[in-house]
């Protein structure tokens, strides 16, 4: 009994959390981030403001909101990264990164927020932590088919992250074009691969 109660108090928990986290993307996205006012975000999730306070601040449900949407899509990963004989290519590597340079994309102004919150180091997210082992663990089971030696696949690996996280910074702030940053990482990824050591 005791045990039904704590787990539909958890369950209800993260539920009121995940309405609190769809009323604020909702509002960012439709009148801005700066706009935006904590009171809204309680209106349009019907919960008080103390409730979406208890979530987080502004900054921390940006950041959630995020990180959120970034785990899912490692998560769903899983099983599109089944083993494969095939050599990969620098087009493999790419498709790594496309839904998130796609999510980047759709709202410049939110991610060039959410850029910011991480640049002032306030807060935590998780895509320098578990999510960046999750990206590299990822980018080693596309590189180990690759034509890189075997004891290059990890080096070769945080390279194109580091990159990664750099272009993603850079195209956020604004200073250059998504495009121009997805093509750039191309070009890194040639670059990594295309290795003189790299070739067999």
């Amino acid at each position: 009994m005791f045990s039904e109660h704590v787990q539909s108090r958890s369950e209800q928990q993260a539920a009121t959390r995940q309405k609190v986290l769809a009323a604020a993307e909702q509002l960012f996205r439709t009148q801005g981030f700066k706009a935006t006012t904590i009171r809204q975000i309680a209106a349009e999730a019907n919960v008080s403001t103390g409730t979406v306070m208890a979530v987080g601040g502004k900054d921390t449900l940006l950041v959630s909101i995020f990180d959120t949407w970034i785990t899912s899509v490692h998560n769903d990963r899983h099983t599109e990264l089944a083993p494969s004989t095939t050599t990969a290519t620098t087009e493999d590597v790419l498709k790594l990164f496309v839904p998130f340079v796609g999510y980047f994309a759709l709202d410049p102004e939110l991610s060039r927020e959410y850029t910011a919150i991480l640049v002032r180091g306030n807060h935590e997210s998780v895509i320098f932590r578990d999510l960046a082992l999750a990206l590299l663990a990822e980018l080693e089971t596309v590189l180990a088919r690759s034509p890189l030696p075997r004891s290059q696949v990890g080096p070769g690996a945080r390279t194109i992250y580091l990159a990664y996280l750099g272009l993603l910074m850079t195209a956020s702030s604004g200073a250059i074009t998504m495009p121009d940053a997805a093509d750039q990482l191309r070009q890194t990824i040639d670059f990594v691969i295309a290795q003189p050591n790299g070739k067999q």
